[in-house]
């Protein structure tokens, strides 16, 4: 493990785990950073939405949430949203996983930042706000052609599904796994991750996006070789296998990314 939980000073962490979500993610960064937690898993529904249970955890009823106490504090911190829990938490415990933000001698100058914190930074955003929309609409567009439409106006939703995916969609696809094939092969210092030569947290950020662009946005080995390879790199890694064994054991189910 990366880092000794000492550095928890007491603090009790929950995650509320919830399956085929993002919340995998936070799971193995718990993992990469050594830190003990209490793990709470949930199933969805048949409609494939959140139990309500979760909203006694959060207003919007959503996972990831994580909740920490901590010695000496008023109340306990209930944290929602995967990049505010991973920045919180490298923030406090992993800043390893933070490349420096300033070469020497160039502190707090403006555009002096280093390559490596400035992806960092663009891909704590990017994940969720370049990337991810266009992969939710596709889910949408697969289960309007998948069998949960009745099969009489299934014909119809397909049409409508295949006009989106070819007018809008593909097109989108391609543009963010071109881009995202490219930055694995200009990575600072030939390193083999999206900031460099090492692990950070917006690598987590990213995997799951990327696992989704895997199951219907045209994310082949084929076609990106180096961005197939890194997702491999990412989902060999010890603390990745710890957090799928964890769930698994936790929920007495398999883990399904998707």
């Amino acid at each position: 493990m990366a880092e000794s939980n000492s550095k928890q000073l007491g603090a009790k962490i929950t995650l509320y785990w919830l399956e085929r979500s993002r919340s995998h993610r936070i799971l193995w960064l718990l993992e990469e950073l050594g830190l003990d937690y209490e793990l709470k898993t949930y199933k969805r529904g048949s409609d494939q939405m959140a139990p309500a249970e979760l909203k006694a955890i959060h207003p919007l009823g959503k996972s990831p949430v994580v909740k920490i106490e901590a010695p000496g504090a008023s109340e306990p911190k209930v944290i929602a949203e995967s990049a505010l829990i991973i920045e919180y938490l490298c923030e406090h415990f992993g800043k390893h996983l933070i490349p420096e933000r300033y070469p020497t001698g160039s502190e707090n100058q403006l555009c002096g930042e280093t390559e490596e914190y400035f992806r960092y930074r663009y891909y704590m955003h990017y994940a969720e706000g370049s990337l991810m929309p266009y992969l939710v609409i596709q889910l949408v567009m697969n289960q309007l052609k998948g069998p949960a439409v009745p099969f009489f106006v299934r014909p119809i939703t397909r049409v409508i599904a295949s006009q989106v995916e070819n007018s809008f969609l593909n097109q989108n696809h391609k543009s963010n796994l071109d881009f995202l094939e490219s930055q694995i092969k200009s990575s600072p210092g030939n390193g083999e991750f999206l900031c460099g030569a090492q692990l950070t947290a917006a690598d987590i950020m990213m995997i799951f996006p990327l696992q989704g662009a895997q199951t219907g946005a045209g994310l082949t080995k084929e076609d990106y070789p180096l961005l197939t390879a890194y997702i491999d790199r990412l989902t060999e890694s010890p603390a990745y296998k710890r957090a799928i064994k964890k769930v698994e054991e936790t929920s007495g189910e398999k883990f399904t990314v998707l």
